[in-house]
């Protein structure tokens, strides 16, 4: 068992204006792939190596099993770190670099090849164990270095973006081979990715970091159907959540928006009392925005004009970018592959209002 807890966490390096990381605070359960998503300069790495023992640590606490670890040595916290870098010995073989950990702890010789043979069956490179490293592909040199992480059956794995330098198709692969590794082996584990679509597919759960801040954590669906905020709004989903200018009016039993000359009547509920008559930026994802109606639908949908100033055909789906009649702001909608519309044409598209999201401008924050 490895439950991993991080409490009030905080780095900050000497010289700068902004601590790196900034009081944050989780919980990995055991056997739990937790994905850390967020842009270039989040803090998730320096998170990752702090947990590692590669970090020293301004505050707060790192716990596996509720053992604090903040000064236990990197090397006893019985962590395997897999990198972006594939960091492989280029004289030995593959079959020693994945005992070299091994040896260097004084492993039985036996143990060592039974655990070598092992990963190596796992991960498919039974066949190129007497191989050096510069007669693999990159998805095979990715693989030893998850097999090297493997064979010391650690309680811990730590992913620091390890799939960045491949190419988009191996990508792929790579991504379902971990995703099968981790149903597989089942060891707790923390994932550095700033590729939502890695997070999204890959993750138990999400914890997404801006700023050194955690801003929101949650499974994969819950988070980019319950957005905490437009900048989680606008980092998962591509194309992103489309943003709105508008204004909330409230009457006795029934709430409408206003924006880009709709009138899009709302539940009324308690927690939009403090924004009557406030401006709010209204969220709509492309999808649930249609060029019609679809048949049979039991879903309530507003009416949009708007023009269609490009179409981006992707094959399985069409891609519209929509200029709005009364407003100078644009939406994307992610409509079906047969659509028939053209650039210049005018249309009315339809706006799901079950899917529509509300945010205070102010704070940026969602208006439950």
């Amino acid at each position: 068992m490895a439950v991993i807890t991080v409490e009030s966490l905080s780095k900050r390096y000497e010289g700068a204006a902004a601590p790196a990381v900034d009081d944050i605070s989780f919980t990995v359960a055991d056997r739990e792939f937790m994905v850390l998503l967020g842009p270039s300069g989040c803090g998730k790495s320096t998170v990752l190596r702090m947990i590692a023992g590669l970090e020293p640590i301004t505050s707060g606490t790192v716990s596996i099993d509720g053992l604090i670890m903040n000064q236990v040595p990197a090397k006893l916290r019985d962590i395997a770190m897999v990198f972006q870098s594939y960091a492989l010995y280029p004289h030995m073989t593959v079959y020693d670099n994945l005992a070299f950990g091994l040896r260097r702890r004084d492993v039985d010789r036996a143990e060592i090849e039974r655990r070598v043979q092992a990963a190596a069956a796992k991960l498919g490179l039974a066949a190129f164990l007497e191989r050096k490293p510069h007669a693999l592909s990159g998805g095979q040199r990715q693989r030893v270095a998850l097999g090297r992480a493997i064979v010391r059956d650690p309680r811990v794995f730590l992913f620091d973006e390890p799939l960045s330098n491949l190419d988009a198709a191996l990508r792929v692969t790579t991504r379902n081979e971990l995703i099968r590794q981790q149903q597989e082996i089942g060891t707790t584990s923390i994932y550095v990715t700033h590729d939502q679509v890695e997070a999204m597919t890959m993750g138990h759960r999400i914890c997404i970091m801006n700023h050194g801040k955690v801003v929101q954590i949650g499974e994969p669906l819950e988070v980019y159907r319950h957005p905490a905020d437009t900048f989680v709004a606008r980092f998962l989903g591509n194309p992103p959540m489309n943003l709105l200018a508008g204004k909330l009016e409230l009457g006795d039993v029934s709430a409408v928006v206003r924006f880009a000359g709709a009138a899009v009547p709302l539940e009324r509920k308690a927690s939009l009392a403090s924004f009557a008559g406030r401006d709010v930026t209204i969220g709509i994802r492309p999808e649930d925005i249609y060029e019609s109606p679809p048949p049979g639908a039991s879903k309530s949908f507003a009416r949009l004009p708007t023009r269609v100033v490009a179409v981006e055909p992707l094959g399985a789906e069409t891609l519209l970018v929509l200029s709005l009649e009364d407003s100078r702001d644009e939406l994307v909608a992610r409509v079906g592959r047969a659509t028939a519309l053209r650039s210049g044409d005018r249309h009315e598209v339809a706006l799901d209002i079950e899917a529509l999201h509300l945010f205070d401008p102010a704070t940026t924050r969602a208006i439950a």
